[in-house]
């Protein structure tokens, strides 16, 4: 279920400019998406699905906010529930505080199991946690 969820959350976010953008791959290396620049984001047809903004705010295509995440690497949902947090070691929990994975510095994701499950090339860890672990798009 986990593992489905984080293939669903990524394929709902990717594909960008040429300028600074955020690459997420599969554990297969295939191209899921990008998160561009200006925090757009877009999947692996450069289909725009939303946008992370500078506050932490995240909206989809439709200007609807769909959550947020914090600076101190809480993400809510869009009714401000918690879902889970981020820390700045990379370890995603859940709202229940369970371990779901880990982002590491070189942007490899791995699940509660410590299997590789995909790349965040160049992510903020927090982006890449909502993008892999929680589904807010």
């Amino acid at each position: 279920m986990k593992y489905r969820l984080v293939i669903i959350l990524l394929m709902f976010m990717f594909v960008g400019s040429a300028g600074n953008t955020q690459t997420f791959r599969d554990n297969y290396n295939m191209l899921l998406g990008n998160v561009e620049s200006d925090g757009t984001i877009r999947n692996a047809n450069n289909m725009r699905l939303g946008k992370i903004y500078d506050d932490g705010t995240i909206r989809d295509n439709n200007n609807r906010k769909v959550g947020s995440i914090e600076k101190d690497g809480t993400i809510r949902n869009n009714n401000n529930v918690r879902l889970g947090t981020v820390s700045s070691g990379g370890v995603v929990r859940d709202n229940n505080n369970m371990r779901l994975g880990t982002i590491s510095s070189d942007g490899t994701v791995q699940n509660n199991n410590n299997l590789r499950i995909g790349t965040a090339s160049g992510i903020d860890t927090r982006y890449a946690a909502v993008l892999f672990f929680f589904n807010l798009l």
